[in-house]
Formats: C-alpha cells, structure tokens, sequence
C-alpha cells in the first residue's frame, strides 16, 4: 500500500493507528511486502485535517510505482494507451506518406516506451514482452507488413532497438553522463568507481572500471 499526503507537520493519529503509523512513518512511498499487505488497514487515516486512503499504486511523473514495486500498473497503462494511438494512427495510414506515419508512431507510441523506461531495468521477461508487442505492432503498421511476419528485419530497417536493448541503453546513456558530470548532482553523487574509494583501491576491481552499486533505500 502506498499513502501520500499533502501535509505532515501535524500528525495525530488516534491510538489504534499509532502502530501502523509508526511502521510506515508516512514519508513518502514505502514498499510493503505483497505478503504483508492483508495486514495493513483499509480504512482511511486522518493526518491532520487531511484522510489520506490506502491505495495499491501511486503515479508520479507520469510513472506508476505498485506498492510491491512490480511496475504492473505502469506496464498496463503504457500498453494500452499506446494500442489505443496505434489503432488511431491506422485508421489514418492511407491518408498519410510513410514518412509522416513514421514520424508519428515514433512521436506518439516510441516516446511513451521510453518514458521512464529505466525504472523497468530488472522487470521480469512477461512484462517487458508485453512491451515489446507493442513496439512489433508499431513496427508492423510503419512497414505495412503483416501480422505473422518475422519483427527482427523490420525492426533492423526501422534501426530500433527492442525494449530490453532500449532500456540497457538509457542506463548506459545516464551512467556515462554521471562519470563524466554532465548529469544533474542528485545522479552523478550517486554514482562512482571503485577506485575511487580510498577503502577499496587495494581490491582487484579497483584496476578496472567498475563502479560501485548504491545501496538501496527500500
């Protein structure tokens, strides 16, 4: 469950809440555990003047965050309403030239796989695939190819990458950007080789280009 409110300073929960609330310390989004989400309560909270109810997703910056950190929800919505333009965009194709109908899948339908696509990274292979339908049916419709048709030549004309390729690629485009500070500080001070560390540079690693993985903050 997730619980987001406006206004913190004046907590005052009532007795029975006190525990819940001590657990979830209501900053932010916290993870909760798909097995441990029975145990929490479904009944609003009053925080302050506010009452805050339970949900199973939050969205922020156009990204839905599931409280199991799943990415289902995000996943769901990004392949439907790209199916949703890419039915538009065909009702349309014959009025159009193949370079405009390019320019618009790549504008209406591309845009939105990559946005935020590097929150994907680790996703299990069912929700990336159900991602990589809808890059095949744009790929489909920009060639006019038909529905059984090999993906891979047509995916190689067009010079996309697949889904999983595409968010290998933000992680990389984002990490060269930190080591060579062109990234914004919150991202760059994140992130920096093991040689770098005064602790680590008798290792083995710190020879070579390693970096060092941030710890999480769930």
């Amino acid at each position: 469950m997730y619980r987001r409110c406006s206004r913190v300073d004046a907590v005052e929960p009532a007795p029975a809440e006190h525990s819940t609330l001590q657990r979830l310390k209501l900053s932010g989004a916290h993870r909760i555990d798909r097995r441990r989400q029975h145990q929490l309560p479904q009944v609003a909270l009053r925080v302050g003047t506010d009452r805050v109810t339970p949900t199973t997703s939050v969205c922020d910056l156009g990204i839905y965050v599931d409280c199991d950190v799943s990415m289902r929800t995000h996943v769901s919505r990004t392949v439907s309403s790209c199916f949703a333009v890419l039915r538009q965009l065909r009702s349309i194709r014959r009025s159009v030239s193949p370079a405009v109908l390019q320019s618009l899948v790549v504008s209406l339908v591309l845009s939105r796989l990559d946005c935020g696509n590097a929150t994907l990274a680790g996703l299990p292979g069912n929700h990336l695939d159900r991602l990589q339908s809808v890059m095949n049916a744009a790929a489909r419709l920009v060639c006019s190819a038909r529905k059984y048709e090999h993906i891979t030549a047509l995916l190689r004309d067009l010079h996309w990458l697949p889904v999983r390729e595409r968010i290998e690629f933000k992680l990389a485009v984002l990490v060269f950007r930190c080591l060579h500070c062109t990234a914004p500080p919150y991202l760059a001070n994140e992130l920096c080789r093991v040689a770098d560390i005064d602790a680590r540079r008798r290792l083995r690693s710190a020879s070579t280009s390693a970096l060092v993985t941030p710890s999480s903050h769930w």
